[in-house]
């Protein structure tokens, strides 16, 4: 694939970027080990100066990188603001509290004087390079969720980002240098997928992160073991929507369809398929269907638009084998199920709601990147939680209901790594990140998310003689 921005509301390609050569990725690996060296001693306070400042700048940056954004990859450009946004609220949380959640640990008395010392300690101390391989969907969010908290724990970080989102990669390699980072603090890897592998062996490298495909990360996770390196990855989703009969409907309704929709229905924990109680289905079936067939369907760039291009040419193809191989097999297309007929350029989808989904359907088992949801009729919490664990992800799940019992059995039941009540998914930095199953293992944000690449060092003192 081609380091190129291509506007995917036109098809239209903007720039081409040259990859690096092998002398010029060997040189950013050889800046990055140098950086990590000062860096991992900064103090935390330098720290989250540096990152604070990175946090301004990008505040002050937000109009001109959302357009970036809107223009490499579809997102409405109001959904583009949104996302700076989150980013500089990620980064000035690291900046403030990573310092107390990488505080020292002091075991209980009882326990270290039974290991025969006088006293002990556990450090969290930096693990060193970490390659992120990140996907397009959010080209900013995705990076920063990582960056943010990598480099606050005294770790560097060497980006390679989706190959159609090469401005904004740049942008971010761009702007903690203005904030002040030291060279090699940050860089960005304008490389194809198949320097990867060469990169994470580098005996510098010491851990890597990827969100993406669950092929990625499975060749990710395969190399980084061989060489025994850490990894973190977040992968696919196809995440249950639940609506019992204590749920407020309309709300219910209302909410899911920005569940669906949200980044052109290209989000990894995006609600997919809407799980509805036959005591409430038919009035949510209505509420949602109308709901979706409502949204503003165009140019990106416009802030009237709900719901812009996909991000790929190849990407539409794929939801539309999906779709046509559901309806084939005796889906209902309730909304949608084709091309608007109104964008004739660029890679657009209707939202669509399919209904009379069967377990043979593709559909029922693969993740759906795109603005299409799959309705569901269960008679009861049974086969409703049954139906939401029935599939090879477990990223997260959304439940909708006012009954205590109806919340507790899905705490304990579902399989994912979040479970949101009377609301949707959505990532904050204070709460951990991540899935189960093929959603991939480890967590970002939050404390967890600061320590998966630090090494919790014991420190073990003998009594004195």
């Amino acid at each position: 694939m081609p380091i190129a921005t291509v506007d995917p509301a036109t098809g239209e390609t903007l720039e081409t970027f040259e990859p690096l050569s092998a002398d010029e990725i060997e040189q950013r690996l050889a800046t990055a080990e140098s950086a990590y060296a000062q860096h991992r001693t900064r103090s935390f306070a330098e720290r989250a100066r540096l990152l604070n400042r990175a946090a301004d700048l990008l505040e002050e940056d937000t109009a001109d990188i959302a357009r970036t954004m809107t223009a490499e990859m579809g997102k409405p450009v109001k959904a583009a603001r949104a996302e700076a946004a989150k980013c500089v609220k990620a980064m000035r949380w690291y900046a403030e509290r990573a310092e107390g959640l990488l505080a020292d640990e002091h075991p209980p008395q009882d326990d270290v004087s039974d290991s025969g010392a006088s006293r002990a300690v556990v450090h969290y101390r930096p693990l060193g390079v970490v390659l992120a391989v990140m996907p397009w969907n959010f080209p900013l969010w995705q990076v920063v969720r990582f960056a943010a908290p990598a480099l606050m724990a005294g770790n560097v970080a060497l980006l390679k980002h989706a190959s159609n989102v090469p401005r904004t990669a740049l942008y971010l390699q761009d702007l903690f240098r203005r904030a002040g980072y030291p060279e090699g603090c940050f860089q960005t890897l304008l490389i194809g997928s198949g320097e990867v592998e060469d990169i994470l062996r580098d005996r510098r490298v010491a851990a890597a992160t990827l969100t993406g495909s669950e092929p990625a990360g499975r060749s990710v996770a395969s190399v980084a073991g061989d060489e025994i390196k850490k990894t973190v990855l977040e992968l696919g989703g196809s995440d249950p929507y639940l609506v019992l009969p204590s749920a407020d409907v309309e709300r219910a309704a209302a909410t899911a369809v920005t569940a669906r929709v949200q980044n052109n229905g290209q989000s990894c924990i995006a609600a997919k398929r809407f799980i509805v109680h036959a005591d409430v289905y038919d009035a949510f079936r209505d509420r949602f269907v109308a709901g979706m067939r409502e949204l503003t369907v165009g140019d990106p760039m416009d802030e009237d638009t709900d719901v812009g291009p996909l991000a790929s040419e190849r990407g539409r193809a794929d939801l539309e084998e999906l779709v046509e191989d559901a309806l084939a097999r005796g889906a209902t297309a309730l909304c949608g199920g084709q091309r608007p007929k109104e964008q004739e350029r660029g890679w657009f989808y209707s939202p669509t709601v399919l209904a009379d989904v069967t377990p043979e359907m593709r559909i029922h088992r693969e993740e759906t990147f795109g603005p299409v949801a799959t309705l569901y009729r269960v008679a009861d919490l049974d086969e409703a939680v049954e139906l939401a664990n029935d599939t090879p992800f477990g990223l997260s799940s959304n439940v909708w209901t006012r009954d205590d019992a109806d919340i507790a059995r899905c705490v304990r039941d579902l399989q994912a790594g979040g479970v949101f009540f009377n609301g949707m998914t959505a990532s904050h930095p204070g709460l951990p990140f991540g899935g189960v199953k093929r959603s991939g293992y480890g967590r970002e944000l939050s404390g967890h998310g600061i320590r998966e690449f630090c090494n919790a060092t014991t420190v073990w003192y003998g009594a004195a003689e």
